[in-house]
């Protein structure tokens, strides 16, 4: 089977594959801890494998075969033992019902030990599905609702009849006990009061209809509810049972000649579906067994849109199933190959990006040292980059049939971001994470930088009613933050007027005329030597809002530790500003829920 095609496959370019010149300039790293040393190792996304990518592209375009179903494909650019360069090609999942195809890399070894009870399981899993759309299609769902309308519009005239006769009845008696003598009066009073006692009666009577009718309808649907919520679990339960025999059947291959299963790199009950099924693990485990030296990789969404992949568009590794994977696949690349085949135009590519990487790595990868000068924003400068796995990222803190809680890492965005570097969020991960993922929406956002307690919604409805709680502010929101100095007072109110400059986005500034007001009660928790820790309680929620009100003359005047943009100068690794707690009324459960996480810093 031919997988190593020449570069001229995927290019028009005259590229010389002995030896000539590459354009190793970095868009995006491929990154991940080495189990065994703890070093940071980095794959680029270059210039060049992007164009090589390209070329791939145009090939999916040319046949309609490939427009079908939206996924992940990839190019990986590698060297042979000898200096040649080729290029190998991957597809996330199934080509069109199919794990091998021709020219293709073949999936991860252990798949086929397991295809009877994958393809049974399978089997059984779309009998389900079918299964629930039948039930969820249930004619009695409409009648109901058509029945329920019909007696909710009844009583509502009703309702308005009945109250327009009590005002006509109220007058009567202002009258009658102004005109009338008490015999005659009690008499009068209490015709008023027996129409009143038969307009009940009537209510009653509609009310009982109503019941009479839809009760048999309401059990039958109840009944087909707990069916589906029976079927749902169980297709949860087979699902995880599949996926676990895959995981443990699933033997990736890395550069040292080591062998793992899926199961001992995630050692956690939750391993995500479709793990070891992605462009990036099939194409590093490939170069691993042919001893094929990386240089480059690159992976495009191409088909059908799907959330946030859009056809064309480059993205990086799944934060879930191919980031914890990425150490482990790396290990083995050496940190001294030579450069030989690389000629001035990585150099060049060095030179125009300021964060320069060493040039003795023919891979870009990278020592951890270099890493952590390179990026000033990771989270803890004892493991190099700040990435954690996944469980650790996104730990949820409360979750039920209507909304979700997570403790936000710092350094992550609450939702994707318009630009595709800006892709990775709370919100993309756990709609990849979850089964009803598609459905979640973000209630509310915390800053890139800014960790704690973030709530999504697991549908519209929801999201809607705990959005009219923060802008009703009846969701009490708790920070803690450190700040870069001393204050003079214990504890106060700062009310102030935000606004954005368009032209200086996201900078926020106090602003009398444009701004709109916000408001922060503080009050000092401790004071820790040149630093004091504060708790902030927001009772408005402007973007920035805690950080210009701690670092504005107006406000406190010190800015929070690690805030760059508001004019912290002290040396820090993170924003030292966390959400800690969350408290709100449970829009189906009618009760206040009350979240608390611990703070990292």
């Amino acid at each position: 089977m031919l997988l190593l095609h020449p570069l001229l496959d995927f290019t028009d370019c005259s590229i010389d594959s002995h030896g000539g010149s590459i354009d190793l300039s970095d868009n995006y790293w491929y990154e991940g801890l080495c189990p065994q040393s703890g070093e940071l190792l980095r794959l680029p996304r270059t210039r060049m494998s992007e164009d090589l990518a390209r070329g791939l592209m145009e090939y999916l375009a040319a046949d309609d075969s490939y427009d079908r179903e939206g996924k992940m494909y990839g190019i990986l650019l590698v060297e042979m033992p000898w200096g040649e360069q080729r290029i190998l090609k991957a597809f996330s999942g199934l080509l069109n019902g199919c794990s091998v195809v021709e020219g293709w890399v073949p999936p991860i070894p252990g798949r086929s030990r397991v295809a009877l009870d994958e393809a049974r399981t399978l089997t059984e899993l779309e009998a389900m599905k079918q299964e629930l759309i039948t039930l969820h299609q249930l004619p009695q769902r409409q009648e109901y609702k058509a029945l329920l309308d019909e007696f909710e519009c009844q009583l509502q005239v009703l309702s308005e009849r009945h109250r327009n006769c009590k005002q006509q009845r109220d007058r009567k008696r202002q009258l009658l006990c102004q005109s009338l003598a008490p015999e005659i009066l009690e008499i009068s009073l209490e015709q008023l009061n027996q129409a009143s006692r038969l307009e009940g009666i009537e209510r009653k009577q509609l009310k009982r209809q109503r019941d009479e009718i839809l009760q048999p309808l309401k059990l039958l649907i109840e009944a087909a509810d707990v069916q589906m919520r029976g079927l749902k679990q169980r297709r949860k339960e087979l699902s995880r049972e599949l996926q676990t025999q895959m995981h443990a059947a699933y033997t990736l291959v890395n550069f040292l000649g080591k062998s793992r299963s899926i199961q001992q790199l995630m050692p956690t009950n939750s391993i995500p579906t479709g793990t070891g099924d992605c462009c990036a693990p099939k194409l590093l485990h490939c170069a691993a067994v042919h001893n094929l030296k990386p240089l480059a990789m690159a992976e495009f969404w191409w088909g059908p849109p799907s959330g946030d992949k859009m056809q064309g568009e480059f993205y990086g590794a799944c934060g879930d199933r191919c980031q914890p994977l990425m150490g482990f696949l790396l290990s083995g690349l050496s940190q001294n190959q030579s450069v030989s085949n690389l000629d001035e135009s990585f150099t060049g590519g060095l030179e125009a990006h300021p964060t320069n990487h060493d040039t003795s790595c023919g891979t870009g990868i990278l020592p951890v040292a270099q890493i952590l000068e390179s990026h000033p924003t990771n989270h803890d400068t004892s493991c190099g980059t700040g990435i954690l796995p996944v469980a650790e990222m996104l730990p949820i803190i409360y979750e039920d049939r209507w909304l979700i809680a997570v403790n936000k890492p710092s350094g992550l965005l609450s939702v994707p971001g318009r630009y595709l570097e800006n892709q990775d969020s709370v919100l993309s991960r756990l709609r990849n994470l979850l089964p009803d993922g598609l459905d979640l929406t973000a209630v509310h956002r915390l800053d890139l930088e800014t960790s704690g307690i973030l709530l999504l919604a697991r549908d519209k409805e929801i999201s809607s009613q705990l959005k009219q709680q923060f802008e009703k502010r009846q969701v009490q929101k708790v920070y803690e933050a450190v700040l870069s100095g001393t204050v003079n007072v214990d504890a106060g109110t700062i009310e102030l007027s935000l606004w954005g400059d368009p032209e200086n986005r996201p900078y926020q500034q106090v602003h009398s005329e444009y701004g709109k007001p916000s408001v922060t009660r503080f009050q000092v928790m401790t004071r820790e030597g040149n630093c004091d820790r504060i708790e902030f309680l927001p009772l408005t929620g402007r973007t920035h809002q805690l950080r210009v009100h701690a670092a504005d003359v107006r406000g406190l005047g010190i800015p929070i530790l690690g805030d760059r943009l508001y004019g912290c100068r002290a040396t820090a690794n993170r924003l030292h500003l966390h959400a800690r707690e969350l408290s709100f009324e449970h829009p189906q459960l009618g009760e206040w829920l009350h979240l608390q996480v611990e703070t990292p810093f």
